[in-house]
């Protein structure tokens, strides 16, 4: 399954605009650009999860309060207030963190090649 989450960033709403003005130009077909947005919200994906496996060599500690927490189609959504980051040597303090969390195991449906 591939989730896309990251459409919703700055950047996934920068490439989609970029997108959009290719299409309004006659550039791409909309059929195009779903398919480049596949692949984008695909490469994010693997990209973090190859990312994350790499770097949990060191155990990141994360203390907050826990504002919101919800669950749905296999999805976790946590909203964490003062939250602190450390991880060995360095911290990090935001007022705001939200974290979203998928199962990354192909389920079968819903995937797309």
């Amino acid at each position: 399954m591939v989730y896309s989450l990251y459409s919703n960033t700055t950047l996934g709403n920068t490439h989609q605009e970029s997108l959009d003005e290719l299409i309004q130009s006659q550039q791409i077909t909309p059929q195009l650009a779903l398919q480049v947005l596949f692949q984008f919200d695909k490469a994010i994906n693997s990209t973090l999860d190859q990312r994350v496996r790499n770097r949990v060599h060191s155990r990141p500690i994360l203390k907050g309060s826990l504002n919101m927490y919800r669950f749905c189609n296999n999805v976790w959504t946590f909203v964490l207030n003062d939250v602190e980051f450390r991880e060995e040597t360095e911290l990090i303090k935001v007022n705001k963190v939200k974290i979203v969390a998928c199962d990354n195991k192909n389920t079968g449906s819903n995937t797309t090649e």
